[in-house]
This record gives structure tokens, C-alpha cells and sequence, in this order.
């Protein structure tokens, strides 16, 4: 019987050899095929992979001397991952590979995470790792949609306690890559970002608008790893259009807190010149993970828990002006047409008068702010509303109208 799906098994086969093959072996005997991709450095597997450590070096325009001569095993890792990542979106590219797993401690976890990044979105990708939902992995380097599952007494050799994690594993994206419904992009697609409907609702009118309009509409909920996904997908010149209406992971990057979406935030659809129109949803809050300290420079401030695992502290109004900066600061670099939109009224459900986040004066320095830096590349349209009001979903169709008349959108 033919192989339906195509898994590739990255890791270290001099160390790792054992429950490498033993992935592999479940995964043969499910139906699926493998591709193996050895990352050692100094060892060697017990039997040759389908791409050598020399191999996964010269990919990235090195040779395993230069790994071992360095002295340095970060260095030799680092070496090994560029190689990895660029023959990983290689094999993808050319149609020979439907799904990859990397095995780990955290010298295979840290390169893992590079393998993993290299996919598109919705490309089955899995992790197993001794260090799995550790605070040891930053969230900017997580992939966006990357799956992990815990080494559980896996570190040396192999026992009952680990095959059940590596069979799990193995089943899983074997399972992922025959099931997966991969994208249909035979509708222009537009990319949106937002939080739930109780502080921001602009996308239950604008959602069916867009879809009656021929577009398809992928809402992104922006708490750090939606908004890597969004960004990724940007980047990559996924999207017709985007609509990024809730910019707040700016802010929480900013403000040093760890729900971040990392530094590139609010760039990837101006480097690939996609149009943007952009607003200020939850622009005058800092999220932060609710169980723990509130952040360092945030100390002090009022807070709002929003449940146990989230809460948000108020912004000062000289951090809002900061936060008017930064977004400015990012649409400066976009290289397609970006639109602003300013609702003045407020940006969020929690700050209209009466509501327990109202705050005028905050408010109004924002809007100074960006108006005193908005650069030129960015048409600022000011509404008198609030971002949940009718009034702003029209303008923002307006824009969006505008642009697909004059053959603006991307793909289109």
C-alpha cells in the first residue's frame, strides 16, 4: 500500500536514533510515509537519513566542519537550524512533504521552533520536547499554529512512559495531515483583527458585508499567538486586504508584557504592500497573563481582570501617547496604501462615558499624538464615533470599496 501523506522526522540521530526510529515506525505503521532529516553535529545515525547533516548544513550555505570548528554548540545549533528551516520550506515547496515533527530537549526544541516557523500557516507541525509549554520558549517564537506535546520521560532511551508521548505524537500529525482542510483561496481573502464581542463588534456587521461582496474573512483574535498568525499569513501576501482594527499587541509589547505578539507587530502586510486599513481597538490597554505580578512599568496602574487567566491595566496618558507613536512608527515602513481610521469617541466598549474605563483625558492625548505623527504615507480619516458604532463599519467599507473599484487589492 502507498503512502497517502508524507511526514518529515527531524532530529538528532546521533543521540536521538532510537525514538527517531520509533516515530517513524509508527507512522510506517499507519500508512504513512517518512522522510528522515538528521541535525546532528558530531555523531552519526545507525543508518543514513534521507538528508544528511551535511546535507541540512549545506542548505543553509555551511558545512558540519564549520559547526564542529566553532567550539560553540550554540553556534553549531544555530548553524544546523538555518539549514533545517530553509530544507524544511523546501521540501514543502515542492509538494514532497505534508507534515514535520522534531523531536527534543532544548537544544532540538530551539531548532525545532525554526523547522517549525518555516511552514505556512496550517501545514501540520509538531513538537515533542522535553520542555514543551515551558517558560523557557518565548511566545515570539512560537509558530502560530504549532502543536507541542510534553517528551514525558523521554530524555535518554527509550521506556513505556515516552512511547506513549511518541505514538500520541506520531498519530497526531499523521492524523493532522490526512484530515487537514487546507485553505481555499479561490475567494480573496481578508484578514481581520478584533477581540470578542463584548469590547469590540465592528466585525459582525463588516463579516457578512465583505462575504456579500465576494470575500472571504478570517478574524484573528489578537491576544499574542492570533496576532502571530495574522502577521505571518500578512507577510507572506496572504490577504486581499486587512482590516487591522485592534492594534493592542503593540501595546503589550511595549509595556514589556508577555502576551505579545512580537516586535514585528503591525509590519508583515506593509512589507508585502498589502493595503491596510487600521484603527485603535483596545489601544488604551495592556494585557497580561492574570495569574501572574502585574508588569514592572505597569505598577501601580488600575486594573481590570477579565478572567482568571487574563488581565488588562489601564494605560497612562503619556503610554497612550507612546502607543500612538509606535503604531505610527509601523505604518511608516508599509509600502502599500494604509489607511487610518480615528474613531474620537473611543476605541473600545469598556471607554464609553459612564463605562468603568472612560478615561477623556487619555483619550485625547492619543489622538493628539497620532495626529501630530501620522506619517505621510497613512491617510488619517477621523470620525466623529465610537469604533463600536455603525458609523465606523461604514467608513470602513467606504475605504474598502474605494480600493476594490480602483483595482487596489491585492490579487484582485
Amino acid at each position: 500500500m502507498s503512502a497517502d501523506r508524507t511526514i518529515l522526522i527531524v532530529g538528532t540521530y546521533d543521540t536521538k536514533d532510537e525514538e527517531l526510529t520509533y516515530l517513524a515506525q509508527v507512522i510506517r505503521g499507519q500508512g504513512g510515509g517518512v522522510l528522515t532529516m538528521d541535525v546532528s553535529v558530531l555523531g552519526d545515525p545507525s543508518r543514513p537519513s534521507d538528508f544528511s547533516k551535511h546535507d541540512v548544513a549545506q542548505e543553509g550555505g555551511h558545512t558540519i566542519r564549520e559547526a564542529i570548528d566553532g567550539g560553540d554548540e550554540n553556534l553549531a545549533m544555530q548553524i544546523m537550524a538555518k539549514g533545517a528551516a530553509l530544507l524544511t520550506a523546501r521540501l514543502h515547496r515542492e509538494g514532497r512533504i505534508d507534515g514535520v515533527i522534531a523531536l527534543g530537549g532544548t537544544m532540538g526544541t530551539d531548532l525545532a521552533l525554526d523547522v517549525c516557523s518555516a511552514l505556512p500557516v496550517g501545514v501540520p507541525k509538531y513538537i515533542v520536547s522535553t520542555v514543551s509549554f515551558s517558560a523557557l520558549i518565548p511566545p515570539d517564537r512560537l509558530p502560530a499554529d504549532v502543536q507541542m506535546i510534553l517528551w514525558a520521560g523521554g530524555l535518554y532511551g527509550l521506556n513505556s512512559v515516552c512511547k506513549a508521548s511518541l505514538s500520541q505524537a506520531a498519530g497526531a500529525v499523521l492524523g493532522a495531515a490526512r484530515a487537514v482542510e487546507r485553505p481555499d483561496r479561490s475567494r480573496p481573502l481578508i484578514g481581520m483583527t478584533s477581540f470578542g464581542k463584548t469590547v469590540l463588534r465592528y466585525m459582525v456587521a463588516l463579516k457578512p458585508a465583505l462575504e456579500a461582496r465576494g470575500f472571504e474573512v478570517a478574524v484573528f483574535h489578537a491576544t499574542g499567538m492570533g496576532g502571530r498568525a495574522f502577521e505571518s499569513l500578512a507577510a507572506e501576501g496572504a490577504f486581499a486586504a486587512v482590516m487591522d482594527f485592534a492594534p493592542q499587541e503593540v501595546g503589550n509589547h511595549l509595556m514589556g508584557s508577555t502576551i505579545s505578539a512580537g516586535a514585528d507587530r503591525m509590519t508583515g502586510a506593509g512589507r508585502s504592500g498589502t493595503p491596510q486599513i487600521v484603527s485603535i481597538g483596545c489601544y488604551d490597554l495592556v494585557d497580561f497573563v492574570g495569574w501572574q505580578e502585574v508588569p514592572a512599568r505597569l505598577a501601580g496602574q488600575e486594573v481590570h481582570a477579565h478572567n482568571r487567566l487574563l488581565s488588562s491595566v489601564m494605560m497612562t496618558p503619556d503610554q497612550r501617547r507612546e502607543m500612538a507613536r509606535a503604531i505610527c512608527d509601523k505604518l511608516a515602513s508599509a509600502s502599500g496604501p494604509v489607511v487610518l481610521l480615528l474613531p474620537l469617541q473611543g476605541g473600545n466598549e469598556w471607554d464609553r462615558p459612564g463605562s468603568p474605563l472612560c478615561d477623556p483625558e487619555g483619550l485625547r492625548g492619543f489622538l493628539e499624538e497620532i495626529r501630530a505623527c501620522c506619517p505621510a504615507n497613512v491617510r488619517l480619516v477621523e470620525l466623529d464615533a465610537h469604533i463600536n458604532d455603525p458609523a465606523f463599519a461604514d467608513a470602513a467599507l467606504e475605504v474598502f470599496d474605494g480600493w476594490a473599484a480602483g483595482g487596489q487589492l491585492r490579487g484582485t
